[in-house]
């Protein structure tokens, strides 16, 4: 018969998941807050009122803001290519984007495609 297992024996194991726990919790929480908020207040806000075109025009500046850091001063793989080729992979991206009906998808997909051409290419 075996022994029963006991709460020391349990212990190790989370104390390795210790840290894993906390970042999950400290990233989590905060995010879950605004989202939960922006759920309940949802329903009450106009789509035409001026909070939330502040907020829009909020989020669209974060996200056009992070597209030029990964166009301008990017990190890894994508810092060895050309500025030249990367503005060229937007540009021509949006130009998709536009031409095919505003899908964000096929924007996203020929940006890309012209990138790793380019990479393929300046090999």
């Amino acid at each position: 018969m075996t022994d029963p297992v006991t709460p020391a024996d349990v212990m190790p194991a989370f104390a390795t998941l210790g840290p894993y726990l906390s970042i999950f919790v400290a990233s989590c929480l905060p995010t879950q807050v605004w989202r939960w908020l922006g759920v309940l207040f949802a329903g009450r806000v106009s789509d035409t009122s001026e909070v939330f075109v502040w907020v829009k025009a909020v989020a669209t500046a974060l996200v056009a803001s992070v597209v030029a850091k990964l166009i301008l001063s990017p990190g890894g793989a994508l810092a060895e290519l050309p500025l030249a080729l990367r503005i060229g992979a937007v540009a021509f991206g949006f130009a998709f984007y536009l031409t095919t009906g505003k899908r964000l998808a096929l924007g996203i997909l020929s940006a890309e495609a012209v990138l790793i051409a380019g990479w393929f290419i300046l090999r």
